[in-house]
């Protein structure tokens, strides 16, 4: 294929790149991620979440996976802070019974002192100290969270010398922060993965919708390194990159 037949596919892939919720399935099936993590997130959810739990999902996106615990609607409750998913949230949530409300400040969450049971928080932003406030004695606080080292060889690909935009998240950086706000750390753990893209529409429609990672992307822009991309994919059938997470659960 001609390299302005190229461009023009992937450009198709740049006007294409809106989310609502965090529904990825416009790639489904031409990337794949977090398919080894050493946990799973959900399960360990399930392992601490009691029926009669007073639960927030903080930063729930499109309340996906909150909806998938089937946790007691009326003692469920949620946050967002993204506007396009504060809407879908406010016709999704609300009329189950969910308490949802919107919040975009992490460090000013509107409820009451010592409301939760439990909060999770899955890729989301967090300060330990409101959460602290926000739980009952022996209160639950879980995370998963992307890593300040996430897919920065994918970043260098196409926007060499790019500055890391979050220094401070990684495990042990975070936990610190979670003792010092006064909780006990009940598991931590760490793991850098691969994420595979195979073909590059895919990798130009994940870089459009990361934005915060791959700062002043765009086809034109990047275009010679896509190029790059475009022959590793034909040699190798994919182009590789590294992503990073981490889990905390800690009680109060």
């Amino acid at each position: 294929m001609k390299e302005a037949e190229w461009k023009f596919i992937w450009k198709k892939e740049e006007e294409a790149a809106h989310i609502q919720g965090w529904d990825f399935s416009h790639i489904h099936g031409r990337y794949e991620e977090e398919t080894d993590l050493p946990w799973d997130y959900e399960r360990i959810v399930r392992q601490y979440l009691r029926n009669d739990f007073k639960l927030l999902d903080y930063d729930t996106g499109g309340g996906e996976f909150l909806l998938s615990l089937n946790h007691p609607f009326d003692r469920t409750a949620a946050t967002e802070g993204f506007q396009p998913n504060v809407q879908l949230c406010r016709e999704k949530l609300l009329p189950l019974g969910i308490d949802f409300k919107e919040c975009a400040t992490p460090s000013k969450i509107p409820y009451e002192s010592e409301t939760f049971d439990m909060i999770i928080n899955r890729h989301g932003a967090f300060d330990a100290r409101e959460f602290y406030r926000l739980l009952k004695k022996e209160g639950i606080f879980i995370t998963q969270q992307v890593g300040g080292d996430n897919e920065r060889d994918l970043v260098e690909m196409v926007l060499p010398g790019t500055e890391k935009p979050f220094l401070h998240l990684n495990l042990k950086e975070q936990r610190k922060e979670f003792e010092a706000a006064g909780f006990q750390v009940v598991c931590a753990k760490e793991a850098y993965r691969p994420i595979r893209f195979y073909d590059v529409g895919a990798f130009v429609w994940f870089a459009h919708i990361i934005a915060w990672e791959f700062p002043g992307f765009s086809v034109d822009k990047c275009f010679q390194q896509l190029l790059k991309m475009q022959r590793v994919i034909e040699d190798r059938g994919k182009v590789e990159g590294t992503i990073h997470r981490y889990l905390l659960v800690v009680k109060k």
